[in-house]
């Protein structure tokens, strides 16, 4: 007979190796909780990444994690029905609900005894470089990290939008001429000076530009998109899959996050469908623990850029799992999402 489901939930506190500023909020700790899903003694691992300016916290997560009834759920194999289901509990909630996502298919996946990338085809292989990002920080501060990061990673991703934009990019090429990317988190309010930043960001080795305008700004991203010069990549103006249609003509690409999103299920539509639409998309993350991370590396080969830094961004990961080689977050061969439990 199948025992019984249990959900067993821990909060914890990332410790951030640099203070994380960017342009609405700054911090150096991210709230997090790490899930265990548990049946017939496999064991499932998932987390709720929450930066406080999002809006969820230990206590949300908790709250709507213990509104899951798994009873209802005697067959796990159907993610689709389980998923949208527990989706539709409440509005929002959206980390709560990825750390449930990863760590049913971290079960599903040890009971399959496969990595998810193996599972659903794809080859680790092809997963794109990820960034190393770097907060807004004065120019001594940025040097120091671009100076610690060294050679591992193949670009940087820097944070803008603050009182000091062209000073950061200046510095960092003073001692680094690694490509850059660029997110500005909203920072900017009007298009024809984002534009002119983002056509001097052209002359500076920029790959392209994140969420430079409020989302709500919908009509000036568009203007902005059909005359910027580099990629214009939507974040918080994307999302969920309802809102990667609509980002055509308004973005060139989107950005995916397994905690905006609700985790793996929807995120790998997510890429699909960008793709499908002529999008270009990159795979992203918060600050989280390798236990996110690895959930979100199993996907990597679905987009064109990754941004995958989060748990190298954190002094004390519980976790170990996907890791960097030659500047790729490479998914472990482990199977589930490659998680385990750091000894």
């Amino acid at each position: 007979m199948t025992a019984p489901w249990s959900l067993r939930v821990r909060p914890f506190t990332l410790e951030l190796r640099h203070r994380f500023t960017i342009a609405t909020s700054s911090r150096t700790t991210t709230p997090t909780l790490l899930v265990e899903l548990e049946r017939d003694g496999v064991i499932g691992f998932g987390e709720a990444a929450m930066p406080p300016y999002l809006g969820e916290s230990h206590a949300t997560a908790q709250a709507f994690l213990a509104r899951i009834d798994l009873a209802r759920y005697p067959d796990p194999f159907l993610t689709a029905a389980i998923l949208a289901d527990v989706d539709a509990l409440a509005p929002g909630n959206p980390a709560a609900k990825a750390a449930f996502d990863i760590a049913l298919h971290d079960w599903l996946g040890k009971v399959m005894r496969q990595p998810w990338h193996r599972v659903l085809g794809l080859d680790p292989r092809r997963a794109p470089p990820t960034s190393f990002t770097i907060g807004i920080h004065p120019p001594d501060v940025v040097q120091r990290i671009v100076a610690e990061a060294g050679a591992r990673f193949a670009s940087f991703k820097i944070k803008l939008g603050g009182e000091h934009d062209r000073e950061m990019i200046r510095s960092i090429r003073e001692v680094s001429s690694l490509p850059l990317r660029v997110d500005v988190n909203q920072g900017w309010r009007d298009r024809h000076a984002a534009l002119q930043q983002i056509e001097w960001l052209a002359t500076q080795g920029v790959e392209l530009v994140e969420q430079p305008l409020p989302k709500e700004n919908v009509d000036d991203l568009a203007w902005l998109c059909a005359r910027s010069p580099l990629p214009i990549v939507g974040d918080a103006g994307v999302q969920r899959l309802a809102d990667v249609p609509r980002a055509v003509g308004v973005y060139h690409g989107i950005n995916v996050k397994l905690m905006k999103c609700t985790g793996l299920r929807e995120a790998r539509t997510m890429l699909e469908l960008a793709r499908a639409l002529g999008l270009r998309s990159m795979l992203g993350c918060m600050t989280e623990t390798s236990c996110a991370i690895s959930a979100a590396a199993q996907l990597s080969p679905l987009a064109d850029w990754t941004d995958l830094d989060g748990a190298l961004l954190v002094a004390n990961d519980p976790f170990v799992g996907a890791t960097l080689v030659d500047g790729r977050i490479v998914p472990s061969a482990s199977p589930g999402i490659g998680a385990a439990v750091r000894t």
